[in-house]
């Protein structure tokens, strides 16, 4: 299911509880958009095995991004420069387009920390997003 098919929570009051929020709902739009769309690329006429193998890589390579997002992996250098992948979370307002918040996911509690509990559809706390009806 594609994010655009959720409606978004309110953000929950204090800092803290909105850096945790932002960063989960971050991982809900990478996980309905990147793994679900890759998810649902898998031939169903493959065998139970050949299909586990593709969703597997399909995983192994969102947690490959996660490395990146956190900064672990991702970065080209010389003796003089560095070239890095960033990537901002950021709550924007439809009435102002203002941003209210933005993060650089490098400096969150870590997209790979959040990455198992995805699996598992949890998604923090704080709710991010319901299915719409």
């Amino acid at each position: 299911m594609a994010s655009w098919q959720f409606e978004l929570h309110e953000p929950p009051q204090g800092d803290r509880a909105l850096e945790l929020w932002l960063q989960h709902a971050t991982g809900r739009i990478l996980f309905e958009d990147v793994r679900g769309y890759a998810i649902d690329q898998i031939d169903q006429t493959l065998s139970a095995e050949a299909q586990a193998a593709a969703k597997k890589g399909i995983d192994d390579a969102l947690y490959g991004l996660m490395m990146v997002l956190d900064g672990v992996t991702g970065a080209l250098a010389n003796q003089t420069q560095r070239v890095e992948v960033a990537v901002h979370a950021r709550l924007v307002n439809l009435n102002t387009e203002e941003i209210d918040v933005e993060l650089d996911l490098k400096d969150g509690d870590g997209m790979c920390m959040g990455y198992h509990g995805w699996l598992e559809g949890d998604y923090g706390e704080d709710p991010v997003a319901t299915r719409k009806p």
